[in-house]
């Protein structure tokens, strides 16, 4: 059948790239040079899988410009726009959805509507009532950013939010193009489904929240952080997983959602949520006043993606650190080989890695590389056991 995918990112594109594998998929977006990238079967994201799928496979898909020739025939339109939280309303941008809606209803075609984009609990029902529709659901997404198409093909389950035939169609579009065998599906209505979303990655958050805090009590009293997190950790209801420290949680989503899902606590008793929000924010003034402790003059940033093999580094909590030290005095410049402008938030971009090791008088890494091995004395990181 043909599937649209509306928006390009993690989300849309690794979601095109599966479904291409047997159906005809129009992929959707408005920078040129991104549809001209994938019709070269260029990725414009760093992406392993993506990367060999569009080398090594056979895949369906054209990408466009134009909305009114992915649309057309579609049987169902995927929308994977971004969807900013805006700190001063205090709520998601869901202006672009919004905004791919308004055109599917001009077009006047027989398609569903099937939102990837994190959005907040209540907005497919919104949507229904404001637009007079019933062609949408929700179905989130739980993507690594890396390795989103590997986690389209290996996925950890699939939820829909709809207790109907076509909710069981798209699953299965989803299902037939994965490699994994037995996959949890889970239907339901789209407002739950929207709740599962933000409260799933709330607790990742937590988690990640939680050994970051461990870390700064162990760092402040001199204790060995390593061997508490693996100590705590041989408890098989806690696990040895996601518990690496680093300078505070980041990315496309943990950020955002739960600063929505606090929000839609609104007139809801609570107060876990608030504190995951307000721990990220202690957690990165915590590193900024132990890297103000050495009394540096130069600080420099050594990558400001969020972890290996990325290249996003939206939201990054070293964005924040920079902004914290610069207050504070400190000239900040910043090694990121995946920049090619020679400034980013009015710093220094040093891409020669001697010069950059030389001139810093200590790097700051929130996730360490052997490549740091020569200066390590220099260098300043909370991640103990060197890897995301």
């Amino acid at each position: 059948m043909k599937i649209a995918v509306a928006g390009t990112g993690y989300v849309g594109l690794s979601i095109a790239t599966l479904l291409s594998q047997k159906n005809e998929v129009m992929a959707l977006d408005i920078i040129p040079e991104k549809v001209e990238m994938i019709n070269k079967r260029i990725s414009p994201i760093k992406d392993k899988e993506i990367e060999e799928f569009f080398k090594n496979k056979e895949l369906n898909l054209k990408a466009t410009l134009d909305y009114k020739e992915a649309f057309k025939d579609a049987e169902f339109i995927v929308i994977s726009t971004p969807t900013n939280y805006d700190d001063e309303k205090n709520h998601f941008d869901t202006s672009s959805v919004e905004d791919i809606i308004q055109k599917v209803i001009s077009m006047h075609i027989n398609t569903t509507m099937v939102v990837k984009s994190t959005i907040p609990v209540g907005f497919i029902e919104n949507m229904k009532q404001k637009y007079n529709i019933d062609n949408i659901m929700f179905s989130p997404e739980f993507l690594r950013e890396g390795k989103a198409l590997y986690d389209n093909l290996y996925p950890s389950r699939i939820i829909v939010g709809e207790k109907s035939e076509r909710a069981k169609k798209f699953a299965n579009l989803l299902k037939e193009s994965a490699l994994k065998d037995d996959i949890e599906v889970k239907f339901m209505n789209s407002t739950e489904a929207e709740a599962v979303k933000l409260f799933a990655n709330t607790y990742l958050a937590l988690r990640v929240a939680y050994f970051n805090e461990l870390d700064t009590y162990a760092e402040i009293k001199g204790l060995n952080s390593k061997d508490i997190i693996e100590g705590v950790c041989l408890d098989p209801r806690i696990g040895n997983h996601y518990n690496n420290p680093s300078f505070g949680y980041g990315g496309y989503c943990l950020p955002k959602d739960t600063k929505q899902l606090l929000a839609n606590y609104d007139n809801v008793p609570q107060n876990l949520i608030r504190a995951i929000v307000r721990s990220n924010r202690t957690r990165k003034k915590h590193i900024t006043e132990m890297v103000m402790r050495r009394n540096p003059d130069m600080v420099g940033i050594y990558r400001l993606t969020m972890k290996k093999d990325s290249d996003n580094f939206r939201a990054s909590a070293i964005q924040e650190i920079i902004d914290r030290l610069k207050l504070e005095g400190v000239e900040v410049i910043i090694y990121e080989p995946t920049l090619e402008k020679t400034t980013f938030n009015d710093c220094k971009v040093i891409n020669d890695f001697e010069k950059f090791c030389e001139i810093s008088d200590m790097v700051l890494a929130n996730r360490y590389e052997d490549k740091l091995s020569p200066i390590k004395d220099k260098v300043y990181t909370r991640d103990l056991f060197a890897r995301d």
